[in-house]
């Protein structure tokens, strides 16, 4: 699996522990050390329509002002590990901003919840479409693959939300089967076999959608 968008280096915990001790300079560096990937999950996750609408530094820094308000509370008893207790803030900031601009922008915007596949991430969707299809794809042409990508993608926004929101922290946002398990709220056999319905159930989309029998979906759990 590719490298989750989030730090996972030890420096996060020396940071939360000076924090605790009432170091400020800690805590901005702290905040600092994951603004860029609040951003990244900002770019990957809010609706490409909006985007064109509001500019992601603002929703970032919004985040991040949120962040450094709760902060005291979170680090007096943690929910939960910290980077995914900030993306629980940015995702809710994610939603508020979908949903105001939605409003003004109905016509053009149909989902209630902005989860959709993330823009320009042609790559990870490769990587899990080589885990579903046959792998003599994987030396495909340019084109192919762009077909591939596609294919895929459009299968991806036909799952049920609870569907395409597992496939996309997994292999969007990278997150393990521990770390979606305590987004969700649920333990980790838990998380897992609903991730691997929601594989299924993407592989039979998939086999659905390519009924000619062109590429064969096989070696799926």
């Amino acid at each position: 699996m590719a490298k989750s968008i989030w730090p996972t280096d030890d420096h996060t915990e020396s940071l939360l522990d000076a924090a605790r001790e009432g170091d400020s300079d800690a805590v901005n560096r702290l905040l600092e050390k994951h603004r860029g990937p609040v951003r990244r999950l900002v770019e990957l996750r809010l609706d490409r329509k909006v985007q064109q609408r509001v500019d992601v530094s603002d929703v970032v820094q919004d985040v991040m002002i949120e962040a450094s308000g709760r902060l005291t509370k979170y680090l007096d008893d943690p929910s939960m590990a910290f980077h995914l207790w900030l993306r629980q803030i940015a995702w809710d900031r994610i939603i508020d901003t979908y949903r105001r601009h939605r409003v003004s922008a109905k016509r053009n915007m149909d989902r209630e919840q902005p989860i959709a596949v993330p823009a320009g991430t042609d790559q990870s969707t490769m990587e899990l479409a080589v885990q579903l299809c046959d792998p003599g794809i994987t030396p495909a042409t340019a084109a192919t693959r762009r077909e591939i990508v596609a294919q895929v993608e459009r299968v991806i926004e036909q799952l049920s939300d609870q569907d395409r929101e597992i496939i996309l922290m997994r292999h969007y946002e990278h997150l393990s089967n521990l770390e979606i398990s305590e987004v969700l709220g649920l333990n980790p056999p838990a998380a897992s076999m609903r991730y691997l319905r929601a594989l299924r159930r993407l592989r039979e989309l998939l086999e659905d959608a390519d009924s000619s029998g062109a590429a064969g979906y096989e070696g799926l759990p």
